[in-house]
């Protein structure tokens, strides 16, 4: 039988917060921008204490504030998520060699031919992050990704668990549509106006009418998900296409030397990132989005592929240099693209 195992870490930045100060366990823990609730910037991730008062992933940090005005607020370190990151995704390698990276904190695995039950494997690689790590994750089992991730959610934080096929009417349906993976607000709003609230519902829905609501693949896709159907496959190799930070300033910024600063940081995060992962890049993009919302980006191309700090870093600079700043900035952000795997010395 086929088995997809979706590992998502528990509240990952800010439960690698909670390690660094213990001092904070058992509190409303928000993780997001500067750590500064009264500056521009969104919630990255709460620790479940912080969940129970409504605050969640995206939402801005001020709103955060007003809802739970005791929680601690704690600036983001995406370097030290990183490097713990790809420590995590390791232990998963041992244990498949099909694993696709889906972020910081998730990944999927295909499990289909280790020969071991499901349940065994699962809280063996439990077990191996936490003891590695200090950190818990939820697992979800399923036939596919699409199952896998939606079971990982459902006995969050430290779960574990397995729907199958015949589970789908009785666990799967009953759930709000929002957790169909790739459901966004507007199609939950549009749904709702239909009618369609869970999963259950949408699957009652007929495939030519959620064509003629959503187009032909839109519409094929929900009509699919809703049955659970997912013939998706694991890719373990998808090479990444770039690697992108970027920040709001909590007030409009018209200062050069400002830009620079903040700039400066971003390519550090960046290139954290990208040697983690084992990547060089030739092509450096730096993005200013001015008061007005309007966004203008410079690129610049290298003649040869680097990881160099001071290298990207320096071609960040000019890029900045080549954009009038006619008018304040809101956000500035970094992406190195044209990435090619790094060779390996023998």
């Amino acid at each position: 039988m086929k088995w997809i195992f979706h590992v998502d870490m528990d509240a990952f930045f800010a439960a690698v917060e909670l390690m660094r100060h213990p001092e904070l366990k058992g509190k409303a823990v928000v993780v997001g921008g500067t750590g500064d609730p009264m500056k521009r910037g969104v919630v990255s991730t709460a620790s479940y204490e912080a969940r129970k008062f409504g605050i969640h992933s995206g939402m801005p940090l001020r709103t955060a504030y007003k809802i739970c005005p005791e929680a601690i607020f704690l600036p983001v370190d995406y370097p030290t998520y990183a490097n713990i990151s790809k420590k995590i995704k390791t232990i998963l390698r041992g244990f498949s060699p099909m694993v696709q990276d889906a972020g910081l904190d998730e990944a999927f695995l295909d499990m289909s031919h280790i020969g071991q039950p499901p349940d065994k494997i699962a809280k063996a690689i439990k077990q191996h992050i936490k003891s590695e790590t200090g950190l818990t994750c939820s697992i979800g089992i399923a036939p596919n990704k699409l199952l896998a991730k939606i079971a990982s959610d459902l006995d969050k934080p430290d779960g574990l668990t397995i729907i199958t096929e015949r589970g789908i009417e009785g666990r799967i349906w009953p759930l709000p549509v929002k957790k169909i993976w790739g459901v966004g607000p507007k199609t939950e709003e549009y749904l709702a106006r239909l009618g369609v609230k869970t999963i259950g519902d949408l699957a009652s829905l007929s495939l030519d009418t959620l064509i003629t609501q959503f187009g032909q693949a839109h519409g094929n896709y929900l009509y699919l998900a809703s049955r659970g159907i997912d013939e998706s496959p694991v890719v373990s190799h998808r090479e990444p296409k770039s690697i992108s930070r970027e920040t709001t300033f909590q007030k409009d910024v018209g200062d050069w030397q400002i830009l620079a600063r903040v700039l400066a940081r971003l390519t550090q995060d960046v290139v954290t990132r990208m040697k983690a992962l084992g990547y060089r890049c030739r092509t450096i993009t730096v993005k200013l989005r001015f008061a007005d919302f309007k966004t203008h980006t410079r690129t610049m191309t290298l003649a040869e592929p680097t990881d160099a700090l001071g290298t990207v870093r320096q071609a960040g600079f000019k890029c900045l240099n080549r954009i009038a700043l006619v008018k304040r900035v809101r956000l500035i952000g970094m992406r190195v693209s044209g990435l090619e795997k790094k060779k390996r010395l023998t």
